[in-house]
């Protein structure tokens, strides 16, 4: 496994905007995807792996390339007349990427003119899982300074954060509220399917990919 160490400035969602303050210099070993996935719609099972726990990706969506500071990125299927949506996945390691309070009221910070963002507690294989979703103009932050990419008007964020094993997991997902409505049978199914690693079937291996410390 590769290790890569740099400077972070402010802060990184989860789905894209997680850590509100992170080390200056943290080596991170993250579990990525199924190796030879990647701009491919998984035909058969494809499972997912970071700080400790394992989740099957949609069989709708397609799996997307390595990207600086996400465990995994997944395209989410466009709706009729819309664009399609996006799904990252963080893993920053063990007592790294801030609290969960810090980052779900960062991710609502992410929209203007939003609802109120709707959240809720739940456990899934013994796991604590924190949820939330808000739709609004969403202002679609990236770069080491997470500025706005230009603001996109009539968007949803669903996201979880998961107490995992290892750490906390971030699943950002984003996109067109159509898209985003269309995708939620898909995500609660992701959800649904995560259990501790020890406890997932080996039919996959992911390999660990080194991540280059960069804003998400």
């Amino acid at each position: 496994m590769k290790r890569s160490s740099a400077a972070l400035s402010g802060v990184v969602f989860l789905v894209s905007g997680i850590l509100l303050a992170a080390p200056a210099a943290e080596e991170r070993r993250v579990g990525v995807r199924a190796e030879g996935t990647e701009g491919r719609t998984p035909s058969t099972s494809v499972e997912g792996s970071a700080g400790g726990i394992r989740w099957t990706v949609p069989a709708s969506w397609q799996v997307g390339p390595p990207q600086p500071m996400r465990a995994a990125s997944y395209t989410i299927p466009a709706a009729t007349g819309a664009e399609a949506g996006g799904c990252g996945v963080f893993y920053f390691g063990k007592n790294q990427g801030g609290t969960v309070d810090d980052n779900l009221t960062r991710w609502a910070g992410q929209f203007e003119g939003a609802t109120p963002p709707k959240k809720g507690e739940r456990t899934i294989a013994g796991l604590k899982v924190h949820t939330i979703s808000l739709s609004g103009t969403y202002l679609s932050p990236s770069g080491p300074s997470m500025q706005s990419q230009g603001k996109k008007p009539g968007w949803t964020l669903s996201g979880a954060i998961v107490e995992a094993p290892e750490g906390l997991v971030f699943f950002k997902a984003v996109g067109p509220t159509a898209t985003m409505d269309k995708a939620q049978a898909d995500i609660e199914a992701l959800l649904k399917s995560i259990v501790k690693a020890g406890a997932a079937k080996a039919t996959l291996r992911s390999p660990r990919r080194a991540l280059s410390s960069r804003e998400a």
